[in-house]
């Protein structure tokens, strides 16, 4: 199979679909990939480290783009969306249910996009969104610690405290794979930390397997109130797989916070669970409502490319593999988890909740392709 691997040209994203490693591994089975010149080099991948895994460096966009099969880490971008063709497989980052316009070039092109971020697996695992996840959860203490410095419009307070100060209140909306790696690391840095979620097996759970001054929380519209009013760091975790976020944090209830405590929104990908978050870029990261930071940088893991694609990589070389070995529609039909990632298909989505978020017709993908119903 053909594969093509353009250079990212969102703002500040420095990712890149696949590392040289993941190259030689395609090609020892066979593929021709095509890698866009300097499409590694935010990410620290040379053009010739790709040529001596057995890639072809190509000079421009439309060259990568001409593949069967186009790997990208986030969604296509409007200037590219002329590439999008219904003889084309796009594998990427889509995040649909926030992005209306990317939902009507895809169906209009016909193009079978498949996202990593609705890939299932049997047990609800998502394998491919959850590093990024493991990432930006990470990210998001150490980013509001910043923020939350008097020179950088902060509250001036030092995250975990010291003897004889209290730390940082750090509030935690969802106890997921974001929620969770947040939780841990603010934990590790000193702060007092409060974790809700609806789950109280997985609120049990973190309780008892976190260290640290953790507290956890039912999710529900008062304790939701009175934890945002104490927060001085923030952090949206919501989601649901494929959807539009739930709207959790009112306008009302960020007026209540303390001026230069920070918001960071985690969920903006998917339209953001704080009804004050508006999409930002590494250029342009904060903005502030009612003398609060908001930080919602829609791809957070690109401030730190070398690692999130090293683990981007790991995660989707695997059905990278599948779809070039089998063929798309083959691939696609003998993987369940696979098949819940395909969003668009010859024109059609197939995906319920992107449907729903824009009041499109949903086709399921088993009425145009059969599925095989035994889990892989």
């Amino acid at each position: 199979m053909i594969i093509g691997v353009p250079k990212e040209i969102k703002d500040n994203e420095y990712r890149v679909a696949l590392t040289p490693g993941g190259v030689q591994h395609l090609v020892t089975r066979g593929h021709h990939v095509l890698i866009e010149t300097a499409a590694g080099e935010g990410s620290q991948f040379t053009d010739a480290e790709y040529r001596q895994a057995g890639g072809q460096i190509v000079p421009t966009a439309a060259d990568a783009w001409s593949a069967q099969l186009v790997l990208k880490v986030k969604e296509p971008q409007p200037s590219e969306y002329g590439w999008l063709r219904s003889d084309l497989t796009l594998f990427t980052y889509l995040h649909l249910a926030a992005a209306e316009s990317l939902v009507g070039a895809m169906q209009a092109s016909g193009v079978t996009g498949i996202a990593y971020e609705t890939v299932e697996l049997p047990d609800h695992r998502l394998p491919m969104l959850t590093p990024m996840s493991e990432v930006a959860g990470r990210m998001a203490v150490q980013i509001g610690a910043h923020y939350l410095e008097k020179m950088n419009g902060g509250r001036g307070k030092l995250l975990g405290g010291v003897p004889g100060v209290l730390p940082a209140q750090v509030v935690i909306l969802g106890a997921g794979v974001v929620g969770t790696n947040a939780a841990q690391i603010a934990l590790g840095m000193g702060a007092q930390v409060t974790l809700i979620d609806t789950n109280l097996d997985r609120l049990r759970y973190l309780g008892e397997t976190l260290h640290g001054r953790l507290n956890t929380l039912s999710s529900n519209a008062l304790n939701i109130t009175e934890a945002v009013r104490n927060a001085d760091l923030l952090i949206g975790a919501v989601l649901i797989t494929g959807a539009k976020a739930p709207m959790l944090v009112t306008r009302q209830m960020i007026s209540t916070m303390q001026p230069g405590s920070v918001v960071i929104d985690v969920a903006v990908d998917q339209g953001g669970c704080i009804e004050t978050t508006r999409p930002t870029t590494h250029s342009h990261p904060t903005f502030l409502v009612d003398e609060v930071i908001h930080y919602c940088v829609a791809n957070m893991p690109g401030a730190v490319p070398r690692t999130s694609t090293y683990a981007l990589n790991n995660a989707t070389l695997p059905y990278i593999t599948r779809l070039a070995e089998l063929g798309v529609e083959a691939a696609i039909a003998a993987d369940p988890a696979l098949a819940k990632g395909v969003n668009t298909y010859k024109g059609h989505i197939t995906y319920a909740a992107v449907a729903a978020a824009f009041g499109r017709e949903y086709t399921a993908l088993d009425t145009l392709l059969p599925i095989h119903s035994t889990d892989t």
